[in-house]
């Protein structure tokens, strides 16, 4: 995984085969869509056949006889209420799969023709004694393309039988004596409904077109994008399946109208900060280090990378949810992270930005409460005094968030090593036991002159739940202004964390109860 991955052109022997369905969350729209058109016209079908029956009812409470018009047009529309009145129902979300909805819509939009036609001729050859010039299918058929995209060539023949139901209205109309057709009333119900089989052909052609559109261009080699989870200034993270193996993940990709605005290419820099980015997280092996799949660039110049997807939350949204943490919780995860981070420097690596966004608390299989280090984006090696890479986020003036940085990265010092990825470490401790960061300001400038400068006050002072002395010490060693007063390494982290005296252990079991109560599987 040391070189680009370019993905195979759509028409090469070996490229994937296309799926020939539109995007979930574009089928998850038509299904909106046609529930509100359903609504709509049940409201309007069904208010005839209401003024009827309260008609009746009122009539029959005053004890005064009700002389009805013809019943027949209040049947209609009953008809055509209750054919709404169904299609709602089937459009309810997951109760009819997107393919069985369109059969059901276009088996609608026949009925409704039908309908709108027969009422239609009939009613105005009553008051005016001939047939409309036109009724409410063509309409109809030109719309419904726009409502339900699917397969051209399905449009056209639901289209063509649909229109075909305004001339079998009339001449079912004509046998039945209702009305009184000759040859230019049975043009004019042809010409009009085929005319708009036409438009509903080519709306149909370029609406599906538009929408596989989409689809391809969520198609990363193997894997296909489904729902966007996250987005920052750069980049985007999505869902993603494999198309072979079923296999969920999550991508994360540059776009380059993220980058520079529509048409721009991607800055080399920031093609090599991911191509890095990629490269480093492929190297760790610690199961507390997010995993990666595969990496590349699109066809549309996208750089991505595919990783595990994981079930779960980030340390900042647990603390934001759920606030401050037991001591002995925020012990267990925090020996998880140093496991990540001792593979990372025995690689000659630093994270540069640990954070509780980037402390992912998942369950993974049968273990509950088990963290993934995320985002090696700003990783560096020792040594190294080139900066390769810019932030991800714009609004990260220096490279790390404020609010966790370490003050010699703060400082922009060339030499960097582990014991900055440990003062971010403490940082984050002090998030977990406090629900509060160890400075505020409303300024990231003023985060960071806080963290060249202040001494942080201890966390036992800024929370009301029991933090062993022990652990204070730790997390006040952590944050320490001068490298060399720091905890020197992950390892050493863990084994002070290991002999942290805490009254009541955080077990797998604990863990396992937690997440059931708060967090329960969807």
């Amino acid at each position: 995984m040391h070189e680009h991955v370019t993905l195979l052109a759509p028409d090469s022997p070996s490229a994937p085969r296309r799926s020939s369905t539109l995007p979930p969350d574009l089928l998850e729209q038509v299904r909106r869509r046609v529930r509100l058109l359903a609504l709509l016209l049940f409201i309007i079908f069904g208010f005839e056949p209401l003024l009827y029956v309260l008609a009746w009812v009122a009539g029959a409470v005053a004890g005064i006889p009700v002389i009805f018009g013809n019943r027949g047009f209040a049947l209609a529309d009953l008809s055509a209420a209750i054919a709404s009145a169904a299609l709602w129902w089937a459009a309810r979300e997951g109760h009819s799969s997107p393919a069985r909805l369109l059969t059901l819509g276009l088996c609608y939009q026949v009925v409704i023709c039908f309908m709108a036609s027969f009422t239609t001729m009939w009613q105005w050859y009553l008051g005016k004694g001939s047939i409309p010039p036109l009724t409410l299918v063509p309409m109809i058929v030109g719309l419904f393309p726009l409502i339900m995209p699917g397969a051209p060539r399905r449009m056209l023949t639901a289209a063509i039988v649909a229109a075909s139901m305004s001339p079998l209205a009339l001449l079912l109309l004509d046998l039945l004596g209702k009305v009184h057709a000759d040859g230019d009333d049975y043009f004019r119900a042809i010409v009009g409904p085929a005319i708009a089989v036409g438009f509903a052909y080519l709306g149909a052609r370029v609406i599906y077109g538009l929408g596989r559109e989409v689809a391809a261009a969520r198609e990363l080699g193997s894997y296909q994008l489904e729902e966007l989870l996250g987005q920052g200034g750069m980049g985007e993270v999505w869902r993603a399946r494999h198309r072979m193996l079923a296999r969920p993940a999550a991508i994360k990709l540059i776009r380059p109208s993220l980058v520079a605005g529509e048409g721009a290419l991607i800055p080399e820099q920031s093609i090599r900060r991911f191509e890095r980015e990629a490269q480093v997280t492929a190297r760790l092996r610690s199961p507390h280090t997010v995993e990666l799949f595969d990496f590349g660039v699109s066809e549309q110049g996208a750089f991505y990378y595919v990783m595990e997807l994981l079930d779960g939350l980030d340390d900042d949204s647990l603390v934001r949810r759920f606030g401050p943490l037991p001591a002995e919780r925020v012990v267990y995860l925090l020996r998880q992270v140093c496991h990540s981070l001792s593979e990372a420097e025995s690689c000659g690596l630093v994270h540069r930005d640990i954070k509780p966004a980037n402390i992912f608390l998942c369950r993974y299989g049968e273990d509950y409460d088990f963290v993934k280090v995320l985002d090696f984006g700003l990783v560096k090696a020792h040594g190294d005094t080139g900066e390769a890479s810019p932030a991800l986020t714009r609004e990260n003036v220096v490279q790390g968030t404020p609010a966790f940085i370490a003050p010699e990265q703060a400082l922009g010092e060339s030499r960097i090593d582990g014991r900055a990825d440990i003062y971010a470490t403490g940082c984050v401790a002090y998030w977990m036991l406090t629900g509060q960061l160890v400075f505020a300001s409303d300024t990231a400038m003023g985060l960071v002159l806080q963290h060249v400068q202040t001494p942080p006050t201890p966390p036992s002072a800024r929370t009301a739940l029991p933090i062993p002395a022990g652990l204070e010490r730790v997390v006040l060693s952590c944050l320490a202004k001068d490298p060399a007063g720091r905890l020197q390494s992950a390892r050493a982290l863990w084994k002070c964390l290991a002999e942290v005296d805490v009254a009541n252990e955080w077990t797998d079991e604990r863990a396992r109860e937690w997440w059931t109560d708060h967090c329960p599987r969807a």
